[in-house]
């Protein structure tokens, strides 16, 4: 099969396509002919920095596609049924293989795209927002980097909750296009005070939650900007910089960070039926899965360079 590949760590450039061997199919899991690869950011983060599991190396979380083998012990998923799922890498192949616990079916009528973007976004904004995030109707959320497929998930779930949604993003046009997703106030961080801003929207109370999956510099005024016992969040490094920030702020308000990853609980029945459960709401049309830009597999270098030029709105999908 080809598969987008690397020997070390790196710019995009370090990506090649080649010929790898088919995986093999293990007793407890799946393996799928790739129909649509959904790049997250972990994907570039590990591609950049993270481990090479296997050598060449294949770097991805979600893919979707149709079933080509099972496992001996699988029951419940079947050869030709289509399936969006996530692992650990893997998911830059014409084939993958995953462990059946991690495999969600695909209903009818649901672009395979579009569930291919699905399972870590959506799956990690309902956590980020209620899981960990205790979000109640009423209150006021602010997402950072809206424009994100996690933000977009998290605005349209907090929305769909009952709240008031503040979001960020780069450019005057990615916060009008929110609006549409369920935001109620945009705040374009490059030109404007987000501390000041959010205190002015809030009557200088600050917000009850922040989902922050920028982390850096951006963590510090997810921080500036809780009310009384305010809670973040804090689900990923997308800006790239060190971790470095003042805590002592949140000891007066009774505030609280909360640091989220999916993967931790991906194999639990509560993630696996939550997920299938967003799944299968985008299927009936009441959340909306935004696909930014679509690229070739063979062009796997030039859709990573793409995202990490932080243009994309939505997710940006790979087809083999």
């Amino acid at each position: 099969m080809k598969a987008a590949v690397y020997y070390e760590n790196g710019p995009p450039t370090v990506l090649k396509y080649e010929d790898v061997p088919d995986p093999e199919c293990p007793d407890d899991g799946i393996v799928i002919q790739v129909e649509a690869v959904s790049i997250e950011g972990g994907d570039t983060l590990n591609r950049l920095g993270g481990e090479l599991a296997t050598t060449p190396h294949i770097v991805g979380y979600q893919a979707a596609g149709t079933i080509l083998e099972t496992g001996s012990n699988v029951k419940d998923l079947k050869v030709g049924q289509r399936v969006t799922t996530v692992n650990m890498y893997g998911s830059h192949a014409e084939k993958r293989a995953v462990f059946a616990a991690t495999a969600w079916p695909v209903p009818d009528g649901l672009d395979i795209r579009q569930a291919a973007a699905i399972p870590v976004p959506f799956g990690t904004a309902h956590d980020c927002l209620f899981e960990f995030g205790h979000l109640k109707r009423g209150e006021t959320v602010l997402v950072q980097a809206g424009a994100g497929a996690v933000g977009l998930a998290a605005i349209q779930l907090a929305k769909r909750e009952g709240a008031t949604v503040i979001a960020t993003a780069s450019s005057q046009e990615k916060l009008d296009r929110l609006k549409e997703f369920g935001l109620d106030h945009g705040i374009n961080y490059r030109e404007q005070d987000l501390v000041a801003e959010v205190m002015k929207l809030t009557d200088n109370r600050g917000v009850d939650l922040v989902v922050d999956p920028v982390g850096g510099s951006t963590l510090q005024k997810s921080i500036d900007v809780l009310g009384y016992r305010g809670r973040i969040s804090m689900v990923g490094r997308a800006g790239r910089e060190p971790m470095t920030v003042d805590v002592q702020s949140m000891m007066a308000g009774n505030r609280s960070l909360t640091g989220v990853f999916l993967g931790a609980e991906i194999f639990s029945p509560r993630v696996r039926e939550n997920i299938q459960s967003l799944i299968d709401d985008a299927a009936k049309g009441e959340l909306k899965v935004v696909l930014d830009k679509e690229f070739k597999l063979s062009e796997a270098a030039e859709a990573h360079a793409y995202i990490e030029g932080r243009s994309a709105f939505g997710r940006v999908i790979m087809i083999p």
